[in-house]
């Protein structure tokens, strides 16, 4: 928080990056990776959506923390004995520790961890999906979706940038603002940018070019969790999602699409974001609402044109153990 009352994210970043050539000590190599997530983190769940469009499974398993927390860190709760059984720890602080005995910034998911030496490579959530594209192509499955092509990228990176600071970065900016002043510019920003995003998707199926990409991405973690959260937790209370119609319709076109909504997890997101910020929900009451069902309405986003997966093809069925309980949303497929 500055002297303003601005929300500030700590971007200090292990920025370390798993190469082809290894040329930061880190080479990718199928199964010596565990990516950590938690369900309920919009960041982490970018890596979770673009690991399953481009069937990382096998070459880099993925762990699930719960998803709540404390002021130290995520914890493995959810699996058996608090433990997680291939890395051996009870709290994602310890991978960080391994990595830097003197760590002092955020314990955050999602975060790549090397498995011999229970060392965090890097929780750099903006490269890792990137990368995930470009330097683990070698074990995409077949038919995967260019999520990142080289014609695309100085429109996509352009993009990504307003979309991060107003939206993605935007909905935080609003929720944790420590003055008056700071809250109402954040709000401003932020649907002043979703009125723009409208705007160009009245038009286009897809944020940038007539396939999914890394864009579209980036943009539903924050559009899926928005009903749900951002508008009554965060106060970006102008309109639901639901109530704008553009966006709402391309949110549930993605959320329909193998590899998105088979990914999210509606209560962990409340778990977390009700529960573990207590300076704003203080009782920790989690919500009974929003009805979900909506999610599975028609869209009708498909006579705009575009192929999701261009020249590619759906991922197949959710690994049964990476399965999201039906309960815990609307489920697709």
């Amino acid at each position: 928080m500055n002297p303003g009352g601005e929300y500030s994210r700590d971007s200090r970043y292990i920025t370390t990056r798993i190469t082809r050539d290894g040329s930061d000590g880190f080479p990718v190599e199928p199964g010596r990776y565990r990516l950590v997530v938690s369900r309920a983190c919009p960041w982490a769940s970018r890596a979770v959506i673009v690991r399953r469009l481009l069937g990382l499974e096998k070459a880099l398993p993925m762990a699930v923390a719960g998803p709540t927390h404390d002021e130290r860190s995520w914890s493995f709760d959810l699996d058996p004995g608090g433990r997680d059984p291939v890395l051996g720890i009870e709290r994602l602080q310890e991978a960080y520790v391994a990595r830097d005995p003197g760590y002092d910034r955020g314990v955050t998911v999602p975060v790549i961890v090397d498995v011999p030496s229970g060392k965090a490579v890097t929780n750099d959530f903006a490269r890792i999906t990137i990368d995930m594209s470009l330097e683990w192509a070698a074990h995409h499955r077949e038919g995967a979706p260019a999520l990142y092509p080289p014609a695309l990228r100085p429109e996509m990176d352009a993009i990504n940038e307003v979309v991060y600071k107003d939206v993605n970065n935007g909905v935080y900016r609003a929720g944790f603002a420590g003055s008056q002043e700071s809250y109402a510019a954040a709000y401003e920003r932020l649907f002043a940018r979703l009125d723009r995003l409208s705007e160009r998707l009245k038009v286009s199926r897809y944020l940038v070019g007539d396939t999914i990409t890394e864009a579209d991405v980036r943009l539903f973690t924050t559009l899926v969790r928005f009903d749900a959260v951002y508008h009554n937790h965060f106060k970006c209370n102008r309109q639901k999602l639901s109530e704008m119609p553009v966006l709402w319709a391309y949110a549930r076109d993605l959320f329909q699409t193998p590899g998105f909504g088979d990914t999210v997890d509606f209560d962990h997101i409340k778990q977390h974001y009700y529960v573990v910020h207590r300076d704003i929900n203080p009782a920790g009451i989690v919500p009974a609402g929003p009805d979900l069902s909506n999610w599975l309405e028609p869209h009708g986003r498909a006579a705009l044109g575009g192929r999701p997966f261009g020249d590619g093809t759906p991922p197949g069925p959710v690994p049964p153990e990476e399965e999201v309980p039906a309960a815990h949303g609307p489920r697709t497929g």
